[in-house]
């Protein structure tokens, strides 16, 4: 390793060409992360390769076709050292998590019988909950919720031994909440779930752009991420532990392989979106060279950790300085961490309520300022249920990535006192 280089906001926002444009004159500033990522400029490059190089299908015997299954296999590796995953085999492309979740769900709820229970958690995206929810009713299963305190936004951990029994076939939560931005201790309702035999499911959609993911130190069974949202293509991508991706009988045609990473593709492929997967992977690794103090010959593995921890704290002092502001004005409301104290416990997602103004009227002053946010409940519809926000028009959210800046950061304080002020 060497020593790392200072935080430099030009060079990380030269890397993502979507940051150079404006408006009329406005610059464009994106606080929209939590829904999204702007792209960065690999994952354009190892797209067009894709369509323009070796446009084919895998399986033949021509050049273009066997390029694409070279760069297919080693998109799945390098899909699996940024997952944590033991090897290729552990790793599923799909076209979103929300797909791949009622994918799984489908073959999960097979075994499943009357009788038999799941959990599922109120903090989740309604991605890990409905089609849980959905198979559950189909085959006559209890379905129990891990419920969270409305005080500190933690999961009730002291209430999983009342939750799990024999009959619990499957436990699913999420890493990191797209609404609170609270980081949950994933590994704590995992090891409770395998001691029960249940099948263990993590969204890790939040967490993935915002520090490494390990999912064989998590210990799930299944863990889904969406590339979009770590500055990648729309696309879905899956961790299946080995022992459960064998056990499954595949949703998928019969002419299909029954070895990974074919067995539960379900059809066939966006090879531009592998690419461009791995493009984003590799814009992570470069952070982890440039600002993470990592040698460009050190595993891949390794830069990216070093880039994300990186980022990590540049987005620290980001949340930081948000929350400054926001705790200086009474007429906002924030639901979540709002402790500087123990901002290391969350994501930079807030979502939050300015007055009696509605959140939508909030999200649309912003974007007469050209300030990207959104408003509403976000999927998270457990949550908003909880918290009573559900059928009020939701909140407000603004939510940062490493490339955003603190200038930005004042910029939005600035419409934040503007709203106070009026209400």
């Amino acid at each position: 390793m060497s020593s790392p280089m200072s935080w430099n906001d030009q060079e990380v926002r030269a890397a993502f060409p979507a940051l150079a444009q404006s408006d009329n004159g406005v610059p464009r500033l994106y606080a929209d992360a939590p829904g999204g990522t702007q792209v960065a400029g690999r994952v354009l490059e190892r797209m067009r390769e894709a369509l323009v190089e070796h446009c084919a299908n895998d399986g033949g015997v021509f050049r273009t076709s066997r390029l694409t299954e070279e760069r297919m296999l080693a998109a799945h590796a390098t899909a699996a050292t940024f997952l944590g995953a033991a090897n290729a085999q552990e790793v599923v492309f799909g076209l979103n998590s929300t797909s791949l979740l009622f994918h799984f769900s489908r073959m999960l709820a097979r075994d499943w019988q009357a009788g038999d229970e799941i959990v599922v958690s109120r903090m989740d995206h309604d991605a890990n909950i409905a089609p849980w929810l959905i198979a559950a009713e189909e085959r006559g299963v209890t379905v129990r919720w891990l419920e969270f305190d409305t005080t500190t936004y933690q999961y009730r951990y002291d209430s999983l031994p009342g939750l799990l029994g024999p009959r619990t076939r499957l436990i699913a939560c999420n890493h990191a909440s797209n609404f609170l931005g609270t980081i949950n201790d994933v590994g704590r309702i995992v090891a409770a779930g395998r001691a029960a035999g249940a099948v263990t499911v993590v969204d890790a959609v939040q967490s993935a752009p915002h520090f490494a993911i390990n999912a064989a130190r998590i210990g799930c069974d299944l863990l889904v991420t969406s590339p979009y949202k770590y500055f990648g293509p729309h696309a879905g991508l899956a961790y299946i532990r080995t022992e459960l991706a064998d056990r499954l009988r595949a949703l998928k045609v019969r002419p299909s392989p029954q070895t990974m990473p074919y067995k539960h593709a379900p059809g066939t492929p966006s090879f531009e979106a592998q690419l461009g997967t791995v493009g984003a992977i590799e814009h992570l690794a470069w952070l982890g060279e440039r600002f993470g103090g990592a040698l460009a010959s050190a595993p891949l593995r390794a830069r990216i950790e070093r880039g994300l921890a990186a980022a990590g704290r540049h987005e620290e002092a980001l949340a930081n300085r948000f929350l400054s502001v926001a705790r200086e004005l009474p007429q906002v409301r924030i639901f979540g961490i709002d402790d500087p104290a123990h901002v290391s416990g969350r994501v930079p997602t807030f979502s939050f309520t300015v007055g009696r103004h509605p959140a939508s009227a909030v999200a649309e002053a912003f974007a007469r300022r050209n300030i990207f946010v959104w408003s509403g409940s976000f999927y998270a519809y457990e949550i908003a249920g909880v918290l009573g926000v559900r059928d009020t028009g939701g909140v407000v959210r603004v939510g940062f990535a490493h490339y955003n800046t603190s200038g930005e950061v004042d910029s939005i304080a600035a419409v934040l006192r503007e709203l106070a002020a009026s209400g």
